[in-house]
């Protein structure tokens, strides 16, 4: 443990949630609700007021319907997300070289590490001057936690929500942890909170005055002593600016079963090349490729082949995903796939099957099949898999609305830019409104109109010629009332 709080976590309130309603002057101070819309969809964000109903990320967006039905429902827009994730954090490494991402929207940054604070007030001027900061570069607001490990940085800045810092001095972490639940500390999920719940431990305290030997063996050696430790505010735990890929995957789950065998296929080889690229946009290559396949009845199959040697090739991954296919039985249909490649390298092995015929006669085969995709109905996700934020991609839009996502950028040739309200039946409502304007006006137009075009999100904060943001802050959203929700 460190003598003074001089690590930060950062945490975006909101963040996708927050985003939509900077960029869209009609929603803020509304719900906002943003994840998959078919009904199989997750909330990936719900802003503060969505909390109020009880909706909440990772649950089923059928449920947030039922609790607040009134509330807008985006689809996501993982590449506007990223661009404000990129601007939060070169704002963060400006503090130091020592910075740990941890999701889009939070991080941990070590502030001794680049002798940016040393003690409890130059961190505390640290943190004012970053909210700051992200407030004028972004228009958004992040909460901030200031201790002298990670495990309770993070812990002040979840007190803080939303638009506040909380620091934890030195000496009173354990005074702090005690009339905590359980829960708060990491690595207590819901079974760990509820065995000790049923053995009369609630709070961290308790833990403590249950002892060490206690909870190791109600938990086993090595949980029981880690979890010891943290009641006792113990944390060595550095902050690690670049962490090891484990493995790259994405997976798509589907509004309705498919059962057409050749879909499936098709759906594996669409899924090998995403994988490849974000294989290779991360620099990496891998020996194992890793196929998984949820079934009708929810079972869930992983299949996996280990190489000879890392590769990033397409050709390979889809080889590789179509073997381990074969081995499945889809007949009954399929919810959800999957294609991830594991045992990552930076480098590529060349030749890695000295099998050049089997390569160019799998491209030959894939260009055929994407051919034949062309003539299949697309029942994919609402959104491009590139704009898809990171957590479950969720599919099922209608061919004919498939562009027409709501919450997404659109362009038409004399009203200026607007973002879709919703689609269905040939029709495309848009609402005309800027980052910078007031609430905007409402156009219904036909899902094939020549004048309305996709476009790209424009930013937060307008620039002025030199980079700075303008002295006005358009397009902020205002500082959200703690008691309007508890969600974090």
């Amino acid at each position: 443990m460190r003598n003074a709080p001089t690590v930060l976590h950062l945490d975006m309130d909101a963040f996708f949630a927050q985003a939509e309603q900077a960029s869209k002057p009609s929603l803020r101070g509304k719900a906002v609700v943003v994840g998959g819309l078919g009904p199989r969809g997750v909330v990936a964000t719900a802003s503060y007021e969505a909390r109020v109903f009880g909706v909440h990320s990772a649950m089923p967006m059928a449920q947030a319907r039922r609790l607040a039905p009134n509330a807008a429902y985006l689809v996501p827009r993982g590449a506007f997300y990223r661009r404000i994730s990129d601007q939060v954090m070169t704002l963060l490494r400006a503090l130091s070289p020592l910075v740990e991402p941890l999701s889009l929207d939070e991080a941990f940054v070590d502030l001794e590490a680049g002798g940016t604070a040393w003690d409890s007030e130059s961190a505390r001027l640290a943190g004012v001057r970053l909210r700051a900061d992200i407030r004028a570069v972004t228009g958004l607001t992040g909460s901030v936690g200031l201790a002298a490990s990670k495990m309770l940085a993070k812990i002040a800045s979840e007190q803080a929500k939303p638009d506040g810092l909380v620091l934890i001095e030195p000496g009173t972490e354990r005074s702090l942890l005690a009339p905590m639940p359980v829960r708060t500390l990491p690595g207590v999920g819901p079974a760990t909170g509820d065995h000790l719940r049923r053995a009369g431990i609630a709070t961290v305290g308790e833990m403590v005055e249950a002892g060490e030997d206690e909870l190791v063996r109600m938990l086993g050696k090595a949980h029981g002593h880690a979890l010891y430790a943290m009641a006792l505010a113990r944390d060595d735990r550095p902050v690690v600016a670049e962490r090891e890929t484990k493995s790259v995957s994405v997976e798509d789950t589907y509004d309705v079963d498919i059962h057409d065998r050749m879909r499936v296929e098709l759906e594996v080889q669409r899924l090998a090349d995403r994988c490849v690229r974000r294989l290779r946009g991360a620099g990496l290559s891998g020996r194992t490729i890793v196929l998984k396949v949820r079934r009708y009845d929810f079972s869930t199959l992983t299949r996996s082949e280990t190489l000879r040697g890392p590769t990033d090739d397409p050709a390979v991954v889809r080889e590789a995903a179509a073997r381990l296919l074969d081995a499945v039985d889809t007949t009954g249909g399929v919810r959800l796939l999957g294609v991830g490649v594991s045992g990552l390298a930076d480098f590529t092995q060349e030749d890695l099957f000295a099998q050049a015929a089997e390569v160019r006669a799998a491209e030959e085969r894939v260009a055929e099949e994407r051919a034949a995709e062309e003539r299949v109905a697309d029942v994919r996700a609402e959104g491009p898999e590139e704009e898809t934020p990171e957590g479950p991609a969720v599919a099922g839009a209608a061919p004919a609305e498939h562009r027409w996502r709501p919450g997404h950028d659109v362009r038409h040739a004399e009203l200026g830019h607007g973002w879709v309200q919703g689609s269905g039946l040939g029709r495309v409502t848009v609402r005309f409104e800027t980052p910078e304007s007031e609430v905007g006006r409402v156009r219904t137009f036909r899902t094939d109109d020549p004048d309305l075009a996709p476009a790209e999100p424009l930013p937060l904060v307008r620039r002025r010629p030199d980079g700075a943001p303008a002295a006005d802050t358009a397009g902020q959203v205002p500082a959200v009332d703690p008691r309007r929700g508890s969600g974090r």
